[in-house]
């Protein structure tokens, strides 16, 4: 074993923290709106790979190593991730003999897909939501189950695989207990597979059970990697509400204004979860004598350049392309094109003409309202919405025979509300005037718990 006084060690395992090798908590002493109350960000960048996710992945390995249903002839890992988890898989594996193939979001940060990529990760881009949702059709995870049949090739499953939620149960409860002397009194996290909120709260409750347990997810349609609505959450195995004293959810906007300021004034270089889990604390915690609060902070802002471009668009200003005269005028006249499509993309996204699930649930079986799932016929046929019309993106044009009425109501839907956006603006460039587009496609349709019809 490594000497954690000397940190000397012969293995980056022996890196991975526990009780006697925890990852810091840090104070915070500028951004907190308390006089009172102490919060403490604890730190988990400062795992070996990066992220708390590492402790999950290299639990997940050894508790599939005891098992025996990883070593001898399967050597090859398949795990659909937001990043994180892929990023500890593939480095634990490495260093033991296993290779990794991760199917995620081609939305997931670049920063993230070309990490894992370096560390030799087989990354194959899907058009999934930014974190892996259970039961949407085509998405990761059922690409993972695919992928795990094949001779050889064993899924590891976060998040259905109790030793997600064992490995904060074995190390991350018993550091903050032992860091805080056992005077945390509050213990917040982000919600994601839940493993971290569910393993870490189990072992404080049963240190103390008044320790409140407080739980923080995205608003609907958010942008934060790694994170789950909690129409997603409720399809999540280790979600247990019941366990918790709270959740609150944080929109993008107040998640990454946070995470400025935490990088700005506080000198943490923490990424936009870890300001979401810390925005909800705020909300949901008094300001009195004796608080100590406790919020994982997952990893840092290095993996999420992209997002930051993307949420704090007045720290990088772009000029609109103009067309050139010279002989690159072809080249910057398709640039030019990408980025006003970027803009419209986005314009759309943010508009009224996006709908959530309840906006949806008014619209079914109401007279002139035509669903339009632009999907492929095969991906249609597997399951779609009851009485919907199928045309492919491909071959959405003002002449296909199959356009609904200009007069009525169109819902265009896909997998995850991507494809179906594009289709949206294509109808009002038609002359369509009334368009929605549902927000998290059949996704969220599924996440719901509604039927799909195959045919």
């Amino acid at each position: 074993m490594g000497n954690h006084t000397l940190r000397n060690y012969e293995s980056m395992l022996e890196l991975l923290p526990g009780v006697d090798n925890p990852t810091p908590i840090v104070r915070l002493n500028k951004v907190t709106p308390y006089k009172h109350t102490q919060v403490y960000a604890k730190l988990e960048w400062y795992n070996p790979f990066g992220s708390v996710k590492d402790r999950v992945a290299a639990n997940l390995i050894r508790d599939a190593e005891e098992r025996g249903v990883l070593g001898g002839d399967t050597k090859h890992l398949v795990e659909p991730t937001s990043g994180g988890t892929g990023m500890g898989l593939v480095m634990v594996g490495n260093l033991k003999g296993y290779t990794l193939t991760t199917p995620l979001s081609a939305d997931i940060p670049k920063t993230k897909k070309t990490v894992l990529r370096f560390f030799g990760t087989e990354v194959i881009e899907l058009d999934d939501s930014l974190c892996p949702a259970p039961g949407a059709p085509e998405g990761a995870m059922v690409r993972a189950s695919e992928i795990a049949t094949k001779p050889g090739y064993h899924q590891l499953n976060q998040y259905q695989n109790q030793a997600n939620p064992d490995a904060h149960y074995r190390t991350t409860g018993p550091e903050i207990w032992k860091q805080t002397g056992g005077k945390v009194t509050h213990y917040v996290c982000g919600l994601g597979t839940c493993g971290t909120i569910t393993g870490t709260g189990r072992y404080l409750k049963e240190k103390n059970p008044e320790i409140k347990v407080l739980g923080v997810d995205p608003a609907e349609g958010h942008d934060i990697p790694g994170v789950r609505s909690k129409r997603q959450l409720m399809l999540t195995d280790f979600f247990h509400p019941d366990e918790y004293d709270g959740t609150q959810d944080i929109d993008n906007q107040e998640a990454y204004a946070l995470c400025a300021r935490l990088n700005r004034e506080e000198g943490i270089i923490a990424g936009p979860s870890s300001a979401m889990a810390l925005a909800g604390a705020f909300k949901m915690i008094p300001d009195e004598e004796r608080l100590v609060v406790v919020v994982i902070f997952p990893d840092n802002i290095f993996k999420y350049t992209d997002s930051v471009i993307k949420h704090l668009p007045d720290l990088f200003p772009v000029a609109t392309p103009e067309p050139s005269t010279s002989s690159g005028a072809r080249g910057d006249a398709a640039s030019a094109e990408k980025f006003l499509l970027r803009k419209m993309l986005e314009s759309a996204r943010n508009s009224d003409d996006v709908i959530d699930m309840g906006g949806v649930e008014d619209l079914v079986g109401e007279e002139g309202t035509t669903f339009l799932d632009v999907r492929t016929p095969e991906e249609f046929a597997e399951g779609h919405i009851e009485g919907s019309v199928n045309i492919p993106e491909s071959e959405l044009k003002a002449e296909h025979e199959a356009l609904p009425s200009k007069e009525g109501t169109v819902v265009t839907v896909c997998n995850v509300g991507k494809a179906s956006l594009r289709a949206l603006l294509l109808l009002k460039a038609m002359g369509y005037r009334d368009v929605k587009n549902l927000m998290g496609g059949l996704g969220s349709w599924v996440a719901e718990g509604n039927m799909l019809e195959e045919s």
